[in-house]
């Protein structure tokens, strides 16, 4: 009975874009549910509503699935705060990522990395899927500063760009969720103004 109920193809067909976003939403869903152990592609394809074959034919892994699905959620270049300043720009960027940490992307990062550190995934892998979204979000906000003149262009390294990522994560990590948003203010105010402000 629970087959049939559930059985997609008797649910309208969806393709492309709508079925990647069903996936992905369930994927979340689950996580919230169930948390990264719990987790098994069969159950996020239920929940979406779509074959399992559907579901590997797009992430042959577990890893990568749940790698898209956080992507899905955090903050793009596209995307990026623009509040006309600095300070307001990083603070409202590093708040949307500690409001995602928080909630079942933030459990799902806990997951693969403790998979990852246990030798279940590489590490590679990961970074490969993560395509360094943050970096490059971080580097729209930053180009933005630098047109209005605030940010010497010569302050922009690599390492500079992942630190208050870098610095949310290792919260998150080490002392749970939620991330208090006077940690962010901190992070923008004690490390990062500081380092890309013009002197």
């Amino acid at each position: 009975m629970r087959a049939m109920a559930t059985d997609h193809r008797k649910l309208p067909r969806r393709r492309g874009e709508a079925l990647n976003a069903a996936i992905l939403r369930a994927t979340l869903d689950e996580l919230a549910e169930s948390g990264y152990a719990g987790l098994t592609m069969e159950r996020v394809a239920e929940r979406a509503r779509a074959g399992k074959a559907s579901l590997y034919r797009r992430w042959p892994s577990r890893l990568e699935l749940v790698t898209d699905a956080v992507r899905s959620v955090l903050p793009t270049p596209e995307s990026a705060p623009d509040t006309g300043g600095l300070r307001g720009d990083l603070v409202a960027l590093l708040g949307q990522v500690a409001r995602v940490l928080s909630g079942p992307a933030g459990e799902a990062l806990r997951g693969l990395l403790g998979e990852a550190l246990s030798g279940g995934s590489p590490l590679g892998a990961m970074r490969r899927s993560s395509q360094g979204t943050g970096r490059r979000t971080m580097e729209e906000v930053l180009r933005r500063a630098v047109a209005r003149g605030e940010v010497d262009p010569a302050a922009i390294t690599p390492r500079r760009l992942d630190a208050g990522h870098a610095l949310l994560r290792h919260h998150f990590l080490f002392n749970g969720a939620p991330i208090p948003h006077e940690l962010v203010e901190q992070i923008v105010d004690e490390v990062l103004v500081p380092l890309f402000r013009r002197p």
